[in-house]
């Protein structure tokens, strides 16, 4: 069986200068600029450069930068399965081994975009890295050195910037990775006019990236070049959903006009409501629909939302409790309301409720408390379910025994590890040793002493009108009953 490569030399230009060769950007960024590719509304190449020392740019070298994308989902309720080789990546570098194919790369008067995946550490400043260094250690420094060749190259050509679309997971991205490039060049000295042309000649904006990316399929991978006909070391999977939210300027729309074949992505102005959105609906609907579904006998999130009750639960609270505090269109919302509910129930990813339980305090602070507390700003009354789902929380934080660094909950008879912050654990474990489950003072007591740990949730919970009281009754209900009738209860209204 021959190996995925290409049959003919590319003609495309190289734009785009990539960091990062991982699954995820193989599976958005350079899918997305396929697809503009294949409609001649960019005619654009991609450069890989492989940011660290240990990475697999000399596998997609000997692929010729092909591989075989696999998108697998469900969507508006059909299953797709959609294949296709993925020709936008054209070359690779790695910098670790020539440095000066690496230094060349500004030279080329094409390259317009800069994209980047180097994880959420990446973007970040470390006053050690020097210009003189070969290669710098953090991305920022890297830039600024790439940055300080291009502007020397061109002579300051306000022309010759580039537009930044870093893909880190962390807020702010583009703003942050700016203000770094920026104390750079004040570091190395680079004088007012370089600092000038980084302000007005390049663009950084900031991106939210969305798309659940499961790469290589090593349990299917044979099986799967059968059916292709052709070995491909590369095969990366991915969900049918994405969405790529870039905010930027209106200037730089038309360069890659991902509108015009009906691409989800979105250009704005200001992202805080589509973060808002992903954060609330998403991410709070996972965090809100866990704890009920795992004690009640489940462990992934697709039996979860097999189960008409559990996931009638995770709709109320999507759609009568968290869309209700956002404020983008309703339509617009319940739109990717519907899309995460098909996202959950993809039958390709096995997305373990207990993975999903990591740091849940933070997470439940994060994602969930705001909806709770903007709901009652605006209906003046708490939400049940969001509410219901704190009581869950403290349900599954319910051990008194940690063992390697975690406290060990029970379900039924069953072991099982709940993590987080070891001060959080050492805190429930004590807690959990004086609580008398059938007693409802004892329970009130417990749910007070949690809910005044302001170090937990930035405030004192029990000074929001009902809420201690409504938590109470809903874990002694659950300490002494069965969960998932409880759900049933909420989902049904009684």
């Amino acid at each position: 069986m021959n190996i995925l490569q290409r049959e003919a030399k590319s003609e495309l230009k190289e734009k785009v200068l990539q960091f990062g060769e991982g699954n995820f950007l193989r599976a958005f960024v350079d899918f997305l600029i396929d697809e503009l590719n294949e409609n001649n509304l960019f005619n654009g190449a991609i450069t890989v450069v492989q940011p660290i020392e240990n990475g697999m740019v000399d596998m997609l070298d000997k692929q010729d930068g092909l591989y075989t994308l696999i998108a697998r989902g469900i969507q508006n309720g059909k299953i797709i399965n959609d294949r296709r080789i993925i020709k936008s990546v054209t070359k690779t570098i790695n910098p670790f081994v020539d440095f000066d194919l690496y230094n060349e790369t500004v030279k080329n008067p094409d390259l317009r975009l800069i994209v980047s995946n180097t994880t959420e550490a990446g973007i970040c400043y470390n006053k050690e890295d020097k210009k003189e260094n070969a290669m710098q250690n953090t991305f920022p420094a890297k830039i600024t050195s790439l940055l300080y060749e291009r502007y020397k190259i061109f002579n300051g050509d306000i022309n010759k910037g580039f537009i930044f679309f870093p893909c880190e997971l962390i807020d702010y991205n583009g703003t942050n990775l700016k203000k770094f490039v920026l104390q750079y060049a004040e570091d190395w000295e680079l004088g007012a006019d370089f600092i000038n042309w980084v302000q007005k000649a390049n663009y950084f904006t900031n991106t939210l990236v969305d798309r659940i990316v499961t790469g290589y399929p090593r349990d299917e991978a044979a099986e799967l070049e059968k059916e292709l006909g052709y070995k491909d070391n590369l095969i990366d999977t991915c969900e049918i959903f994405y969405l790529f939210v870039i905010e930027g300027p209106e200037e730089i729309r038309h360069e890659l006009p991902f509108e015009k074949i009906g691409l989800n992505v979105i250009w704005t102005n200001d992202a805080t409501n589509y973060k808002l959105r992903k954060v609330r609906i998403l991410n709070g609907g996972h965090t809100m629909s866990i704890f009920s579904a795992f004690l009640s006998g489940k462990n992934t999130v697709l039996e979860m939302v097999s189960d008409e009750k559990l996931k009638g639960f995770l709709q109320k609270g999507i759609f009568e409790e968290i869309i209700p505090t956002l404020d983008l269109s309703e339509a617009e919302l319940k739109n990717f309301a519907n899309d995460v509910l098909e996202r959950f129930a993809n039958p390709y990813i096995k997305h373990a409720l207990l993975s999903i339980s990591l740091n849940s305090v933070s997470k439940f602070k994060v994602r969930v408390l705001p909806s709770i507390l903007e709901y009652i700003n605006r209906k003046g009354k708490n939400p049940k379910a969001l509410v219901f789902a704190f009581a869950s929380l403290l349900a599954f934080y319910n051990g008194t025994e940690i063992k390697n660094n975690m406290l060990i909950g029970n379900r039924g008879g069953e072991e099982y590890n709940i993590s987080d912050d070891f001060e959080i654990l050492e805190f429930f474990a004590e807690a959990n040793k004086n609580l008398i489950k059938d007693n409802k003072d004892s329970v009130g007591d417990y749910v007070k002493n949690i809910c005044a740990k302001s170090e937990f949730w930035d405030m004192d919970l029990n000074t929001i009108e009902g809420f201690t009281s409504d938590v109470s009754e809903y874990l002694f209900n659950i300490l002494n009953g069965e969960i998932y009738e409880e759900v049933t209860k909420i989902v049904e209204g009684e």
